[in-house]
Protein backbone atom coordinates (compact mmCIF):
# COMPACT_ATOMS: atom_id res chain seq x y z
CA UNK A 1 0.00 0.00 0.00
CA UNK A 2 3.05 2.35 0.89
CA UNK A 3 3.99 1.96 -2.78
CA UNK A 4 1.46 2.73 -4.11
CA UNK A 5 0.96 6.06 -2.42
CA UNK A 6 4.23 6.78 -3.29
CA UNK A 7 4.03 5.93 -7.06
CA UNK A 8 0.97 8.21 -7.16
CA UNK A 9 2.54 11.31 -5.55
CA UNK A 10 5.44 10.90 -8.04
CA UNK A 11 3.13 10.39 -11.02
CA UNK A 12 1.34 13.67 -9.54
CA UNK A 13 4.95 15.63 -9.48
CA UNK A 14 5.60 14.29 -13.16
CA UNK A 15 2.02 14.99 -14.77
CA UNK A 16 1.34 18.95 -13.05
CA UNK A 17 4.92 20.19 -15.09
CA UNK A 18 7.04 18.95 -17.87
CA UNK A 19 10.69 18.42 -16.86
CA UNK A 20 12.34 21.11 -19.09
CA UNK A 21 9.65 23.61 -18.53
CA UNK A 22 10.89 26.86 -17.33
CA UNK A 23 9.03 28.77 -14.20
CA UNK A 24 6.32 27.30 -11.71
CA UNK A 25 3.05 25.86 -12.68
CA UNK A 26 0.71 28.96 -13.07
CA UNK A 27 -2.54 28.76 -10.62
CA UNK A 28 -5.08 31.69 -11.07
CA UNK A 29 -5.43 32.30 -7.15
CA UNK A 30 -1.61 32.27 -6.57
CA UNK A 31 -1.20 34.80 -9.88
CA UNK A 32 -3.98 36.78 -8.45
CA UNK A 33 -2.22 37.23 -5.12
CA UNK A 34 1.19 37.82 -5.80
CA UNK A 35 -0.42 40.55 -8.79
CA UNK A 36 -2.33 42.02 -5.90
CA UNK A 37 1.25 42.33 -3.45
CA UNK A 38 2.81 43.92 -6.52
CA UNK A 39 5.34 40.82 -6.94
CA UNK A 40 7.19 41.27 -10.74
CA UNK A 41 6.41 38.29 -12.49
CA UNK A 42 6.78 36.85 -16.23
CA UNK A 43 4.25 34.76 -17.20
CA UNK A 44 5.45 32.11 -20.46
CA UNK A 45 2.55 30.63 -22.57
CA UNK A 46 4.13 27.55 -23.40
CA UNK A 47 3.55 24.44 -25.11
CA UNK A 48 5.73 21.37 -25.08
CA UNK A 49 5.46 20.91 -29.05
CA UNK A 50 6.58 24.40 -29.99
CA UNK A 51 10.30 25.19 -30.76
CA UNK A 52 10.44 28.47 -29.97
CA UNK A 53 9.33 28.04 -26.70
CA UNK A 54 11.83 25.51 -26.37
CA UNK A 55 14.32 28.23 -27.06
CA UNK A 56 12.70 30.57 -24.77
CA UNK A 57 12.59 27.92 -22.08
CA UNK A 58 16.37 28.19 -22.07
CA UNK A 59 16.58 31.77 -21.99
CA UNK A 60 14.00 32.19 -19.01
CA UNK A 61 16.01 29.27 -17.06
CA UNK A 62 19.40 31.20 -17.60
CA UNK A 63 17.37 34.09 -16.03
CA UNK A 64 16.12 32.09 -13.33
CA UNK A 65 18.93 30.94 -12.33
CA UNK A 66 20.89 34.36 -12.01
CA UNK A 67 20.53 35.73 -8.50
CA UNK A 68 20.07 39.40 -10.16
CA UNK A 69 16.13 37.84 -10.94
CA UNK A 70 15.81 36.54 -7.21
CA UNK A 71 13.00 38.25 -6.88
CA UNK A 72 10.77 37.76 -9.62
CA UNK A 73 8.18 35.21 -10.37
CA UNK A 74 8.20 32.92 -13.48
CA UNK A 75 4.74 31.28 -14.75
CA UNK A 76 4.60 28.78 -17.01
CA UNK A 77 0.50 28.10 -18.68
CA UNK A 78 0.05 25.32 -20.44
CA UNK A 79 -1.22 26.98 -23.82
CA UNK A 80 -2.77 23.47 -24.46
CA UNK A 81 -4.78 22.24 -20.99
CA UNK A 82 -4.70 25.72 -18.88
CA UNK A 83 -7.09 27.44 -21.72
CA UNK A 84 -8.93 29.25 -19.39
CA UNK A 85 -5.77 30.94 -18.38
CA UNK A 86 -4.65 31.63 -21.85
CA UNK A 87 -7.87 33.47 -22.22
CA UNK A 88 -7.37 35.49 -19.28
CA UNK A 89 -4.22 36.61 -20.34
CA UNK A 90 -5.28 37.53 -23.56
CA UNK A 91 -2.96 35.32 -25.97
CA UNK A 92 -4.00 33.26 -28.93
CA UNK A 93 -0.84 31.30 -29.86
CA UNK A 94 1.96 30.02 -27.40
CA UNK A 95 5.36 31.59 -27.19
CA UNK A 96 4.34 34.38 -24.95
CA UNK A 97 5.93 36.32 -22.35
CA UNK A 98 4.34 39.06 -20.11
CA UNK A 99 5.55 40.77 -17.66
CA UNK A 100 4.06 42.02 -14.47
CA UNK A 101 4.88 44.78 -12.24
CA UNK A 102 3.30 46.46 -9.22
CA UNK A 103 -0.27 44.70 -10.44
CA UNK A 104 0.20 46.22 -14.22
CA UNK A 105 1.07 44.54 -17.30
CA UNK A 106 4.47 46.15 -18.22
CA UNK A 107 4.92 44.80 -21.73
CA UNK A 108 4.43 41.34 -23.47
CA UNK A 109 6.17 40.14 -26.51
CA UNK A 110 5.15 36.97 -28.80
CA UNK A 111 7.55 34.19 -30.54
CA UNK A 112 10.72 36.47 -29.95
CA UNK A 113 13.32 33.62 -29.63
CA UNK A 114 16.68 35.64 -30.25
CA UNK A 115 18.97 35.25 -27.33
CA UNK A 116 20.03 38.64 -26.95
CA UNK A 117 16.72 40.73 -27.72
CA UNK A 118 14.61 37.47 -25.05
CA UNK A 119 17.78 39.22 -22.21
CA UNK A 120 16.74 42.43 -23.22
CA UNK A 121 12.51 41.88 -22.58
CA UNK A 122 13.55 39.82 -19.70
CA UNK A 123 15.62 42.76 -17.70
CA UNK A 124 12.40 45.11 -17.87
CA UNK A 125 11.44 42.84 -14.95
CA UNK A 126 14.27 43.72 -13.10
CA UNK A 127 13.54 46.77 -10.62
Amino acid sequence: MKSLIQMTALLGSLISLPVDAAGKFYTQQEFDALNAAGKTMVIHVHADWCGICKAQDNQINAAMSSPEFKDVIFFEVDFDVQRKAVKFFNTKVQSVLIIFKQGQEIDRTVGLRDPGALQIFLQQALP
